[in-house]
């Protein structure tokens, strides 16, 4: 296959310059056999004004020699041309063929599942000095990495879901077994124990419907007048019974004449619960969870700061992710899906705002920010 397109491309760029030769040919014999008479007849004239009459004896054998020395030269010149052609489309096609084999061969290696493979960029890696070929070479470099980090969730996207769902399925299980064999007694604590982890089956479903529909972009939005400081009041009413149990003091800082913002009421009370309810998660007993909120050009600032374990700068770069989890250590059963973050990005950004998360380091508390327009047209997600 590759000899085929070598030899292909080989003929292809053959036939452009022999082309281009041709062409130089035809109008280099057009412009001789329009112009040698005339200047042949100039130079003559010349020659009969000095030598004279005697010279124009002559004329005739001179033209035919000097017409055979022209098209010897045009003959010559052709069949240099064709070689030339010939060996510089030779080397040009082995040059193009060379990262385009390369560039084949790990796309077969990438559609057997190999996806680490890399191909040799040729030339300077400088992209105001690439030519087309080391471009073609770095965008695939560039989509097999994107292949190769969408493969790597995948798996972990399916090990998460898994072990998401093992966990509360094996306390249920054995809770059953506990009360069937009668080991366990069939009380309030029991059945309370089994709530909770159908519960927490429960919200993973939710939370997976959720992010579904976000990125298909299936959810529309019902646009309303809110105000932010009720929003942000509400979420905190919500969740001050998790912080008072686990010690942690949620403050607000919220000016009375902040104006209106036209959102989704329950998607951006959802935003909410989930930057705060992820404050609240990696904030020890002891720590504190701020909320402030500002007017910045026609756009309202929602700051969600903490004194948890802080982002380090490969965290900050993958927080959005979904099923990204800062502390890996940290059982399930103690913390989120590992979706609500991702969930929150859409949702914000469908309403034509933007969220980001900063921290000065590990152990240094982490902060949240969302930045919503006063106002925009009707959205769908």
């Amino acid at each position: 296959m590759i000899k085929r397109i070598r030899r292909h491309l080989g003929i292809k760029f053959f036939i452009s310059y022999f082309v281009v030769i041709l062409i130089g040919i035809l109008v280099l014999i057009m412009a001789t056999k329009y112009t040698v008479p005339g200047a042949f007849d100039r130079h003559m004239a010349a020659m009969i004004e000095v030598i004279g009459p005697s010279a124009s004896e002559l004329e005739f054998d001179l033209y035919n020699n000097f017409q055979n020395a022209v098209n010897e030269s045009l003959i010559i010149s052709a069949g240099a041309a064709f070689i030339s052609a010939v060996i510089v489309s030779l080397f040009v096609s082995r040059q193009v063929v060379a990262p385009i084999r390369r560039i084949m061969v790990a796309s077969q290696r990438i559609a057997n599942g190999h996806y680490s493979e890399r191909v040799q960029i040729p030339g300077s890696l400088d992209k105001g000095e690439m030519d087309e070929l080391a471009q073609l070479s770095l965008s695939f470099n560039q989509m097999t990495l994107e292949l190769e980090q969408s493969e790597t969730l995948r798996k972990q996207l399916i090990g998460d879901i898994a072990h998401e769902l093992r966990t509360p399925l094996a306390t249920i299980k054995g809770s059953m077994e506990g009360l069937m064999d009668g080991v366990l007694p069939a009380g309030e604590d029991t059945y309370h124990q089994v709530y909770q982890e159908a519960e927490r089956l429960q919200r993973l479903v939710d939370d997976l419907q959720d992010l579904n529909r976000v990125e298909a972009g299936a959810i529309q939005l019902t646009l309303e007048r809110n105000n932010v400081r009720e929003l942000i009041e509400l979420t905190q009413k919500r969740l001050l019974r998790q912080f008072d149990e686990k010690g942690v003091s949620l403050k607000l800082n919220i000016p009375d004449d902040l104006p209106e913002v036209s959102v989704d009421t329950h998607r951006i009370g959802q935003v909410f619960i989930n930057l705060v309810g992820n404050s609240l998660q990696y904030t020890p007993p002891g720590g504190v969870v701020t909320i402030t909120a500002e007017e910045q050009n026609n756009q309202i600032l929602v700051i969600i700061s903490d004194t948890g374990i802080g982002l380090s700068a490969e965290n900050l770069s993958h927080i959005f992710t979904r099923f990204y989890r800062v502390d890996k250590s940290r059982s399930r059963a103690g913390g989120g899906s590992g979706i609500g973050l991702t969930i929150a990005k859409h949702l914000v950004e469908s309403h034509g705002g933007k969220i980001w998360a900063e921290s000065p380091g590990l152990g240094k508390g982490s902060t949240f920010k969302v930045l919503l327009p006063l106002s925009l047209p009707t959205l769908h997600l």
